[in-house]
């Protein structure tokens, strides 16, 4: 994708910009730590989790630092509170339908004070942006900015794409 122009540091750029350097984030659905590394390297302190040991150990390997760790979001039971958590990658539509509003509550139980959550994906993929809201707002997270892309485009009828930026209620 990088060899054919894409941009794949949209997602680190607006998480960079939401938080001081230093901040804590967590990285939900991390894979190969393509977003987390990022973060990382511009001096975030970043816990990043996804269910397959395999993109952990190649999360570990191309990105040394943060810590990787292999668990199930449905499941997140961390002892650390994050200033921000990134689920990009269209992670929300890759889980089991039953575990996203479980999951969405695991997240509210994972931020930090004025903590937020941001995450990412594309329609068409089996959660309606309605769905996905109404599971959010359940949990406890209410729409703070809605964007269309990562790189800040508004969110409007007939998008394709979603970036929620949430806050806890």
């Amino acid at each position: 994708m990088a060899r054919n122009g894409a941009d794949l540091g949209g997602e680190a750029r607006l998480i960079d910009s939401m938080v001081p350097r230093g901040a804590r984030i967590l990285d939900a659905g991390c894979g190969a730590g393509r977003v987390g590394g990022r973060l990382a390297a511009l001096g975030h302190e970043v816990t990043g989790v996804d269910l397959d040991p395999e993109l952990i150990a190649a999360a570990g390997e191309d990105h040394p630092g943060p810590d990787w760790r292999v668990g199930d979001l449905a499941e997140l039971d961390l002892p650390d509170r994050f200033d921000v958590i990134v689920c990009a990658g269209n992670v929300m539509t890759f889980v089991a339908p039953d575990t996203r509003a479980g999951i969405l509550r695991r997240m509210r139980a994972h931020l930090g004070e004025q903590g937020r959550v941001a995450i990412g994906f594309g329609a068409d993929r089996g959660y309606a942006f309605d769905d996905f809201l109404a599971d959010a707002t359940a949990a406890g997270l209410n729409p703070d900015v809605l964007l269309a892309t990562w790189d800040l485009r508004p969110f409007g009828p007939g998008a394709d794409f979603l970036v929620a930026l949430l806050r806890a209620a």
